[in-house]
């Protein structure tokens, strides 16, 4: 049987609050397009790179996330290296990039820059979603003072020079603080509503309740979810595992085992059964993941499994941001 959110069912393009965008259930992560060996483990050459993108662009997936501080702009490059093969971006796909720093520069005149540099590597005169990424590690004072980052974004939009905007972060007590600006149309978490770590409930009950949508990626927290039994890292969220965290993935596999599946695709599942999220990002660096990635979409999974694996959440002391 097939999953109510398979490729071609009714459930898998569906329309991104407050916007005018429509998205795939799946979005292809642009995280690992660039090569980032020390986070992925592997050196991703160019032709690789952007064989995944044409590969996508060939695929049921319709929503493509970048960021222009991925590998120094390479993921954007790839991206826009595989839209000129395409001739073109189809306008069924919707490409979102995000605004990042350039050392310790997130100034308003960095945000215009940033984006700047997405439209030319992208090859794109606009910029249907641009977020900003990854504020907390910034002062939230001078990210948000008159005239500075946020408002830059803010004025881009309104000019019509870029289409939504979001904001994408990790430290879930940090990111709350931005989107009750109530500026953002989307809301890009990570790493932080997984089969392991539930640290971002609140902030996404909260997004939801002003109208924003949800976005949710890293749901393999990092590979420690997508590896197979006995071969995946020690780390969750680039952050070395607690004892209870490993235990955890160990049982989920035996689990998973006994439904006849796998924990990669549990855990992409968990993604998408939950109706708050309008895409789950997933970082995809070959041809062959876009097809199995698809493939796990498809795949119709017993609630009993998914019952199961949350008798085994770890405790909430172990989650990202339990503090």
């Amino acid at each position: 049987m097939t999953s109510p959110f398979a490729p071609g069912t009714p459930g898998w393009i569906r329309s991104l609050e407050r916007t005018d965008l429509q998205v795939s259930a799946v979005c292809l992560g642009g995280s690992p397009l660039g090569s980032m060996p020390r986070l992925y483990g592997r050196d991703v050459p160019a032709d690789e790179g952007v064989a995944t993108v044409l590969a996508a662009l060939d695929s049921p997936i319709r929503f493509i996330d970048t960021s222009n501080g991925y590998s120094d702009g390479e993921s954007e490059r790839r991206i826009g290296a595989a839209l000129t093969l395409a001739d073109g971006k189809p306008d069924d796909v919707t490409i979102a990039t995000k605004v990042d720093p350039s050392g310790s520069d997130y100034s308003g005149a960095r945000v215009r820059a940033s984006v700047a540099e997405s439209r030319e590597r992208l090859g794109l005169d606009f910029l249907p979603l641009v977020h900003l990424h990854d504020p907390e590690f910034f002062d939230f004072d001078e990210i948000t003072q008159p005239g500075g980052a946020v408002d830059a974004l803010v004025e881009l939009r309104e000019r019509g020079q870029v289409g939504a905007i979001g904001i994408a972060g990790g430290r879930v007590q940090e990111i709350a603080r931005y989107v009750a600006l109530d500026v953002f149309d989307v809301m890009l978490v990570h790493n932080r509503w997984t089969l392991l770590d539930r640290s971002a409930g609140p902030l996404i009950e909260d997004a939801l309740s002003r109208g924003m949508a949800v976005l949710n990626a890293a749901v393999y927290g990092g590979g420690i979810l997508a590896a197979a039994p006995g071969t995946g890292p020690s780390t969750y969220g680039y952050r070395e595992a607690p004892p209870e965290v490993l235990a955890a993935v160990d049982a989920m596999h035996r689990v998973c085992a006994s439904y006849g599946t796998d924990l990669r695709t549990a855990a992409l599942q968990f993604s998408l059964r939950d109706s708050r999220f309008t895409s789950t990002i997933v970082g995809m660096s070959s041809p062959a993941r876009i097809a199995s990635t698809l493939e796990a979409a498809s795949l119709d999974l017993p609630d009993d499994l998914f019952r199961d694996l949350e008798k085994l959440l770890p405790p909430e002391h172990t989650w990202l941001d339990a503090d």
